[in-house]
């Protein structure tokens, strides 16, 4: 794993995260103390949709398993007229 001060890492940027891309890992280090790393994201194939649309904050991606618990909870009461309104309207506004 290579490991770059805040300064060196401000500098190159750009070289660094290509060598993210490329599947390396970088240490970063404040005044020789390590306080984060970068690593590569990993994603199949069907994922990297998913990853482009929250990359435009079209989606917000999950932060772990849904617990039994949600599946218990009562469903919102809405009817499907008034479900069926509120997406018109919404791709409507997209436009």
């Amino acid at each position: 794993m290579k490991a770059v001060n805040i300064a060196e890492l401000k500098n190159r940027l750009s070289l660094y995260l290509n060598e993210v891309r490329g599947g390396a890992e970088i240490l970063i280090k404040d005044r020789d103390l390590p306080i984060a790393r970068i690593v590569p994201l990993t994603f199949d194939d069907q994922d990297q949709e998913i990853v482009a649309l929250a990359a435009r904050e079209k989606v917000r991606l999950g932060e772990g398993v849904i617990g039994e618990e949600f599946w218990e909870m009562p469903s919102p009461k809405v009817s499907a007229e008034a479900l069926r309104r509120a997406v018109k309207e919404e791709r409507d506004d997209a436009r």
